[in-house]
């Protein structure tokens, strides 16, 4: 299943409770963040001060949905040492906590015990679930929906393990 931004969009704005999503991957090759990345290579973080200069359309999209009351929450699984992307993406993370999100990290090695899903997945309500396929190289592939109930309790439980054991952003560092 193919999913424009606009469809997740409308996803995420039709949640009344909760959202949550699960990152397990170590490196994302998302087209929107290429130039970014490039630039945090080279040298240039985002300013916190600079409101203007970093917030985006989904920071909008979450604000709006957090302030309908909607809990908005992210893990991210990570391996140690963090890779170059995942120091890139912790670099900027302030803005999606500035944005209404609480965002959680986890080493890899405190979910060994954890049964895990495959893939990374959005949780609405605890009803719906949204597996978002990569292929090797952190590409998006397509995405895979599912309102099984079993399912959807499957993701649940393992979000929340993984939430309870993850260190909250704020106090949570990796070396770059």
């Amino acid at each position: 299943m193919s999913q424009s931004l606009n469809s997740f969009a409308d996803l995420l704005r039709s949640a009344r409770e909760s959202a949550v999503h699960l990152e397990l991957r170590d490196v994302y090759a998302v087209d929107n963040e290429d130039e970014g990345f490039r630039a945090w290579k080279s040298g240039r973080r985002l300013d916190p001060a600079d409101r203007a200069s970093w917030w985006r359309p989904w920071l909008d999209l979450v604000q709006e949905v957090t302030a309908n009351g909607v809990s908005l929450r992210r893990a991210r699984v990570i391996s140690e040492p963090a890779s170059e992307y995942i120091r890139y993406e912790h670099s900027f993370t302030f803005t999606n906590v500035a944005g209404g999100e609480q965002v959680r990290w986890l080493p890899r090695r405190g979910a060994s015990d954890l049964l895990l899903p495959g893939n990374d997945f959005w949780l609405f309500d605890g009803k719906i679930v949204q597996f978002n396929i990569f292929d090797g190289d952190g590409r998006w592939v397509h995405t895979d929906q599912s309102d099984d109930p079993a399912v959807a309790r499957n993701c649940a439980a393992a979000f929340d393990a993984v939430w309870e054991r993850a260190v909250p952003h704020e106090a949570f560092s990796v070396a770059e």
